[in-house]
C-alpha cells in the first residue's frame, strides 16, 4: 500500500524527512507523467485559509480536521484497493463490472475534500467517482495516495504505523 514510502524503517526524524521527500516526488511523478491533462498541481501546498474564510471556523480546527481526513484517506485507500481487486477479478472473468461501492466511498471521501477545500483530493476523487478504466483508477488513487501524505506527513506516518502495529496483532 505504502510500502514504497519506507515508513517503517526507523522512528526518527529523518525517516519522515525522506518519507516527506519519497512522497513528493511520487507524487510529482504520478501527476506530471500520467495526469497531466487533469490540471493537478504537483506542487500544491494546502493552505486553510480558505476554509476559515468560507466555513467560518478558526484555523486550528481546520488543521484537525484536515488530519481527520487524512486518516481517513489513509484507511479508505484499503477499501479502495479491496473494490479495485474485485473489479479486476470481475473483468478477467467476463463478469460486469459493479462500481456502485468503489464510487460511493469516492463520493464520500470527496464530500470531506469539497468541504476542507483540498483542491488536488477533489479532482483524484472526482476522477476516482466517474471514470471506469481500472489501470487509470489505480493510478489516480496512488496520486491520491502521495497527495494525503504531503498534505500532513506526520499525521500519515502515525496512522500508518498504528495500522501495521493493529495488522500484526
Amino acid at each position: 500500500m505504502f510500502s514504497q514510502l519506507n515508513f517503517f524503517q526507523k522512528s526518527s526524524e529523518d525517516t519522515l524527512d525522506k518519507t516527506i521527500q519519497n512522497a513528493n516526488q511520487m507524487c510529482k511523478k504520478i501527476i506530471n507523467d500520467q495526469l497531466m491533462h487533469l490540471g493537478v498541481d504537483s506542487e500544491y501546498r494546502y493552505s486553510t485559509k480558505e476554509a476559515v474564510e468560507e466555513l467560518g471556523l478558526d484555523d486550528e480546527l481546520v488543521h484537525q480536521l484536515v488530519e481527520d481526513y487524512v486518516i481517513q484517506i489513509i484507511k479508505s485507500t484499503l477499501q479502495f484497493e479491496n473494490y479495485l481487486e474485485k473489479l479486476q477479478m470481475s473483468k478477467v472473468s467476463n463478469q460486469e463490472l459493479d462500481f456502485i461501492p468503489f464510487r460511493e466511498l469516492a463520493h464520500k471521501n470527496l464530500g470531506v475534500a469539497r468541504n476542507l477545500r483540498i483542491k488536488n483530493a477533489e479532482i483524484l476523487l472526482y476522477e476516482l467517482m466517474k471514470k471506469d478504466d481500472l489501470d487509470y483508477l489505480k493510478v489516480c488513487l496512488e496520486a491520491l495516495k502521495m497527495c494525503s501524505v504531503k498534505l500532513k506527513p506526520k499525521c500519515a506516518y502515525n496512522t500508518l504505523k498504528l495500522i501495521k502495529v493493529k495488522s500484526s496483532l
